[in-house]
């Protein structure tokens, strides 16, 4: 079955898999995914994560994480959808429980956390908060 919205599948994923206490979730792989993912190891959200090619477009494989047994990621949600694209200047980015959490940004500049969106002044389309 195709998806439309391929970032909100893998959100859904981890989403999925961490509720699941799985320690492993492989997702079909890009380069917007795998940026994100380096976000997230970046920010302490996942331990690792691989890429690996297969015949088609290659798998990213996200090595999750736990804290005493419960998910690090709390809650991660899409905010930008292809029905209804959310952008943000770089003033206005939203800030994510205050600063615990954050929000991962789609700049000309490249995938970036929104702390660092607004260290470097420069807005994008907001893809997603995770706290």
């Amino acid at each position: 079955m195709p998806v439309t919205d391929t970032i909100a599948d893998f959100l859904t994923r981890i989403r999925n898999a961490s509720a699941a206490k799985h320690k492993t979730v492989e997702v079909p792989a890009s380069k917007l995914k795998a940026a994100i993912a380096e976000i997230l190891k970046d920010q302490g959200y996942i331990q690792d994560f691989s890429h690996a090619d297969d015949s088609k477009q290659g798998v990213l494989t996200l090595k999750l994480r736990y804290y005493y047994g419960q998910p690090v990621i709390r809650e991660i949600q899409r905010v930008s959808k292809p029905g209804r694209r959310i952008y943000a200047p770089a003033d206005k980015l939203p800030r994510v429980r205050n600063g615990l959490g954050i929000a991962i940004v789609s700049t000309p500049r490249g995938v970036m956390t929104d702390k660092q969106a607004r260290r470097e002044n420069v807005g994008g389309e907001v893809l997603c908060t995770i706290w």
